[in-house]
C-alpha cells in the first residue's frame, strides 16, 4: 500500500486534497447520528416540519433535551430550519425538516444497534395490525450475495426518490441482511 493510502492516525484541520476533513465530516456525522432519540426525530421530520415543542411531544421526552438533540443534526445538516412561526402565545418558533442527508451517509457497523433499537422503538409504537413482517433464511455466493444487496437497494432508491403522497399513509421499512453465524 501507497503511503498517501494509508488512514490517518489522526484528523487535522488541514488536508490540502480534503481528505483527512471528510473523515472528520464523516466522525462528526456519525457522532450526530448516535442516539435513538436523534434517529426518531429525523423520522418524525421526513416529511412534515416539526418545531421543537412538538417534537418533544409526540417523543414524550423533555423539549431541553429535545433541544440539544435538534441543534446537533441541524449543525450536522441532518435537519434544515424552516421559516420561523408564532406559537400559541406568540412565542417564535421554528420548525425543522428532514434533509434526508442520512439516506447519503454511511451508517457503518458502529449505528447498526442504534438504527435496530430504533426500529424496535418504533414497532412498538405501531399498530400490529399495520405491520407486515417477513423473514427468509438463504444461502449464497459472493454473487447471489451482492445481487440480493443491490436489488433490495433499488427497490429502497426507487421509493425513497418518489414524491410523497399527501393523502398517503406514513410507513416505515427496516430491512437487515446480515450472514447467519449459526447455520455456518
Amino acid at each position: 500500500m501507497a503511503d498517501d493510502d494509508r488512514a490517518p492516525d489522526r484528523v487535522t484541520d488541514h488536508d490540502p486534497d480534503g481528505g483527512l476533513e471528510r473523515d472528520a465530516d464523516v466522525d462528526a456525522d456519525a457522532r450526530a447520528l448516535a442516539s435513538v432519540v436523534r434517529w426518531r426525530i429525523l423520522r418524525l421530520c421526513l416529511d412534515e416540519a416539526l418545531t421543537n415543542r412538538e417534537i418533544a411531544a409526540r417523543l414524550r421526552r423533555d423539549p431541553g433535551t429535545v433541544y440539544h438533540h435538534v441543534r446537533t443534526l441541524a449543525e450536522r445538516g441532518f435537519l434544515a430550519a424552516q421559516p420561523e412561526r408564532r406559537g400559541a402565545r406568540g412565542a417564535r418558533e421554528v420548525p425543522y425538516l428532514a434533509t434526508r442527508k442520512t439516506w447519503r451517509t454511511e451508517a457503518g457497523p458502529m449505528l447498526n444497534g442504534l438504527l435496530v433499537e430504533t426500529f424496535l422503538e418504533e414497532l412498538g409504537e405501531a399498530d400490529p395490525e399495520s405491520v407486515s413482517l417477513g423473514r427468509l433464511g438463504v444461502r449464497l455466493d459472493e454473487a447471489g450475495r451482492a445481487e440480493l444487496g443491490r436489488r433490495i437497494g433499488e427497490l429502497l432508491e426507487e421509493f425513497a426518490s418518489r414524491t410523497p403522497d399527501p393523502d398517503g399513509v406514513p410507513y416505515s421499512l427496516f430491512i437487515a441482511i446480515h450472514e447467519d453465524a449459526a447455520r455456518r
